[in-house]
């Protein structure tokens, strides 16, 4: 390892352990959130969401304003890219969480309580991702993307608001405003979530950490001569990059997203352990184990078309308000929905031995 990209690679295990431990504790994820609000259970969840991407854009901003971090360097702020892959990409990726119970990072989480399915989860991501960035799939996905990319002047919300006459730097300012607004307003207008104090500080946490990633990387990492790419917390990529890394280290560059990817289930092994939470899980039937596991594929495929997950489009890369992060994450959450609710619903797993035998 470069020893200038040492302190990147401990923090981001230092992020990843903290996200590990308030996932665990908290129970933060945007499918368990969408399941929530829409099914009229604990609507404090999505309420949380809400919150992190506040405080992830509050915080973010603030860096890039005052020229900590230039989130132009990111991947999220190109000025081309395929509006039709990006949307198609989250629609893949929502739908696969609901199939596998949660995202790449809940994924995570979970496995080091000791859910054996998640391992399932995270391998089978991880072969689907890196056969999309650079397999068999590849091919298909590079010509989608050529056949379909637009490139524009204007690829975020501050540089759109400032066709109407403010100054870039006022423009940030208001966009940022109102979003980070309205997005606290409407976490704290639920009375059970104002009365939760274990989610509010999750949500400012889970925010926080976003734009720890923004500094890590864009700050600490910006080394003249070898900078390490401006990225923040992700989960796609990374979880693909470390499987490659645990079997294939010799000759590869240890980078903060497999840091991070190892720090989430650092954490959330011990935090279990200290709680008393870590239990050994498994799939109730075969059947089950074959909807995880294509929920999985369907993750990673539209995760890597969609350029990130609902951690990495949904707070990291709105952190930045990069517009084709919103499309990302409207296709995101329109595929969480249909896997919840409507005719293709996926309807709960009977209970091993009743009904059919292959439930």
């Amino acid at each position: 390892m470069d020893a200038s990209a040492a302190p990147v690679i401990v923090a981001g295990l230092a992020i990843g352990v903290v996200y590990g431990a308030v996932g665990l504790l908290s129970g933060f994820c945007l499918m368990s959130s969408m399941r929530g609000w829409l099914a009229e259970g604990d609507r404090r969840l999505v309420r949380t969401y809400a919150l992190a991407i506040a405080v992830a854009i509050a915080a973010s901003q603030f860096l890039a304003g005052n020229g900590m971090v230039d989130l132009g360097k990111s991947i999220y702020l190109q000025q081309t890219f395929s509006v039709p892959v990006l949307f198609l990409g989250g629609l893949l990726f929502g739908y696969g969480m609901v199939l596998s119970n949660g995202c790449g990072s809940r994924a995570l989480v979970l496995l080091g309580r000791g859910n054996l399915r998640s391992f399932v989860v995270v391998t089978v991501l991880a072969i689907a991702a890196q056969m999309t960035i650079k397999g068999l799939i590849a091919p298909a996905r590079i010509a989608l993307v050529g056949a379909s990319q637009t490139t524009v002047s204007v690829n975020s919300l501050p540089l759109l608001l400032a066709r109407l006459g403010p100054t870039e730097a006022l423009s940030r300012a208001l966009a940022a405003a109102v979003l980070v607004v309205v997005l606290t307003l409407f976490a704290f207008a639920h009375p059970v979530f104002r009365r939760s104090p274990g989610q509010i500080a999750a949500g400012i946490i889970v925010g926080l950490l976003v734009a720890a990633g923004w500094f890590v990387t864009g700050y600490l990492g910006a080394d003249e001569f070898n900078p390490v790419p401006v990225t923040s917390l992700t989960f796609i990529a990374p979880i693909a990059d470390s499987l490659q890394y645990a079997m294939l280290s010799t000759g590869l560059t240890l980078n903060f997203g497999v840091a991070t990817v190892a720090g989430v289930f650092a954490g959330s092994l011990i935090t279990a352990l200290a709680t008393g939470r870590f239990k050994l899980e498994g799939y109730s039937s075969p059947r089950h184990m074959l909807r995880s596991g294509s929920g999985a594929a369907l993750m990673g495929i539209g995760g890597v078309m969609a350029f990130g997950c609902s951690i990495g489009q949904g707070l990291t890369g709105v952190s930045t308000l990069a517009l084709g992060s919103f499309v990302a994450l409207a296709g995101i959450l329109l595929g969480t929905t249909a896997g919840l609710r409507g005719v293709l619903r996926v309807q709960p797993l009977k209970p091993a031995g009743a009904g059919s035998p292959a439930a």
